[in-house]
């Protein structure tokens, strides 16, 4: 089997930090303009927040999932 019996925690390991990366730059580094008419100045930050916490969440548990 690919990757082993840990498939599943190596998918949300990165799903979680993928998550969390994209939406912390997102908030961190918005685009200088927005590339379309009715592109958003920059990204929602409650829901960037929100979403960036879940992918912690996501993030944390596959790692504890590996080491333990």
């Amino acid at each position: 089997m690919f990757l082993g019996d840990d498939l599943l925690a190596w998918l949300l390991l990165a799903l979680g930090g993928a998550l969390l990366v994209g939406n912390v730059m997102a908030i961190v580094r918005p685009p200088e303009r927005p590339q379309a008419e009715g592109d958003l100045d920059r990204a929602p930050l409650a829901r960037s927040m929100l979403m960036a916490a879940i992918g912690l969440v996501g993030a944390v548990w596959g790692l504890a999932t590996l080491v333990l």
